[in-house]
């Protein structure tokens, strides 16, 4: 019962000691701004998702998604880290961030399924038209049969 008492008391004091206090990272000489980290962030969202679709058609044409982001945004990984670290100790800063990039997304999303229904509609119309003009063929086809069969038969 004592070992028990000791042993609870020491789990205590390692979980006090533990929770010390956690110093925010100094800020980067080479910090990246926000509304750039904002599209960065973008960027590395679209590409992974891009990457858990078809990860395969990325190997096979040699495109390494995050060396694709950092060249196009011209920054080193180093400095993505430390900027990274950076707004990410300040949470509220970080979640401006991320709402920032999920508002993109979701701009993104709307406007693809936009542009899906009205592509659709158009591919419907155009079967509707495929289908009409059979319809119409048919008709004719049948009516210039009919008027051959209703014809007078020459007497003879």
């Amino acid at each position: 019962m004592h070992l028990t008492r000791l042993s609870i008391i020491i789990l205590m004091l390692l979980a006090v000691w533990s929770c010390g206090k956690i110093e925010k990272p100094q800020k980067p000489n080479d910090l990246i701004p926000k509304d750039k980290m904002t599209d960065i962030l973008y960027e590395l969202y679209i590409i992974n998702a891009a990457k858990g679709v078809n990860k395969k058609l990325l190997e096979d044409n040699g495109v390494n998604p995050e060396n694709y982001v950092l060249k196009k945004f011209d920054i080193d990984s180093l400095q993505f880290a430390n900027s990274n670290n950076y707004y990410a100790f300040d949470t509220k800063t970080y979640k401006s961030i991320v709402d920032d990039v999920k508002a993109k997304l979701e701009l993104d999303k709307t406007t693809f399924e936009d542009i899906q229904k009205t592509e659709g509609l158009a591919a419907k119309r155009r079967r509707d038209s495929i289908k009409n003009a059979k319809i119409l063929r048919i008709k004719e086809k049948t009516n210039d049969s009919m008027t051959l069969k209703k014809s007078p038969k020459p007497n003879i």
